[in-house]
C-alpha cells in the first residue's frame, strides 16, 4: 500500500474536494482544515501563524497515520506550510509537491496586501468576494459554471477575515528573511520536491534557479492558472499521481 497523501490548502478555501478524495485509496488521503478554517474557523487569530499550523498538521498526521511518512502537497501558502513541516519533521515526509508554493515575498504579494489592511478593510474585502463569487472566479481566470461557482462559495465561506490576516502576516514575517530560503534549501537537499504549476500562472511563480535545478520534477498543467485543482481537476490529479508514482 502506498504512503498516505496529505494536501494542504492555501490562504483561502479547502482541498476537501470530491474529485481529490475519490482519486486515492480510501483512508490514505487527507485534506485537513488548518487552524482558523472550516471546522476550526473559531480558532482565535492570536493562535494562528505558520508555526502553529505546522504543529497542528503534525498532530493531525500523527493521529491519522501514526509513525508513517507521508507525501505532502501544499498549494500556495500551503506550500510554505509544507516546507516548514518538512524542515521540522523531516522523518515524517516521503516527498513534497509544491503547487505554486511561496518561495519568497515575491510570491506573497496578495498576502502582503492583506497583512497591511485594517480589520475593517479585510472584512469588507472578504464580504465583497462573498457577495459576488462569480467576479472572484473571473479575476482568478476561472470559467464560471455551476460547479466552480459552488466551490467558490464554499471556499469563501471557509474562513473569517481574521484568519486571512493572521496567516498573511505570518507569511510575510516568515518568508521575508534569508533564513527561509536556507530552510527551503535544506528541504530540497533532504527530500524529493516536485514543482507543479498552472501554465498561465507559472510566469508569476518566482522559483529560484537553484530550486529548479534541485527539483525532482517540474510539471505544467495546461489550460489552467493558480487554481488548477478547480479548473482542471483531472489533469491536476493525473500530474500529482504521476510525480508521486501512484498512477
Amino acid at each position: 500500500m502506498h504512503a498516505p497523501v496529505v494536501f494542504i490548502h492555501g490562504l483561502i478555501g479547502t482541498l476537501q474536494l470530491p474529485e481529490l478524495s475519490a482519486a486515492f485509496v480510501p483512508g490514505r488521503f487527507l485534506a485537513p482544515d488548518l487552524l482558523g478554517y472550516g471546522a476550526l474557523r473559531q480558532v482565535s487569530a492570536e493562535a494562528i501563524d505558520l508555526p502553529a499550523q505546522v504543529a497542528h498538521l503534525h498532530r493531525v498526521i500523527e493521529a491519522q497515520f501514526p509513525g508513517e511518512a507521508v507525501h505532502l502537497l501544499g498549494h500556495s501558502v500551503g506550500g510554505a506550510v509544507a516546507m516548514l513541516f518538512a524542515q521540522a519533521h523531516g522523518e515524517r515526509v516521503r516527498s513534497l509537491v509544491s503547487v505554486e508554493g511561496n518561495f519568497s515575498l515575491d510570491d506573497a504579494f496578495w498576502s502582503a496586501a492583506v497583512a497591511r489592511m485594517s480589520v475593517l478593510e479585510a472584512e469588507a474585502m472578504l464580504d465583497g468576494f462573498r457577495a459576488d463569487p462569480a467576479a472572484w472566479l473571473t479575476r482568478a481566470g476561472v470559467a464560471v459554471d455551476a460547479r466552480s461557482l459552488g466551490i467558490a462559495e464554499r471556499w469563501l465561506a471557509q474562513q473569517p477575515a481574521s484568519t486571512l490576516q493572521a496567516m498573511a502576516r505570518s507569511v510575510v514575517a516568515l518568508t521575508a528573511p534569508d533564513s527561509y530560503r536556507d530552510r527551503l534549501r535544506r528541504v530540497f537537499a533532504d527530500h524529493p520536491v516536485h514543482l507543479l504549476a498552472g501554465a498561465r500562472s507559472r510566469g508569476g511563480w518566482h522559483v529560484p534557479a537553484w530550486a529548479e535545478r534541485a527539483a525532482a520534477s517540474q510539471t505544467l498543467i495546461e489550460g489552467s492558472g493558480h487554481l488548477m485543482m478547480l479548473e482542471q481537476p483531472q489533469a491536476f490529479l493525473a500530474a500529482v499521481k504521476r510525480v508521486l508514482q501512484l498512477a
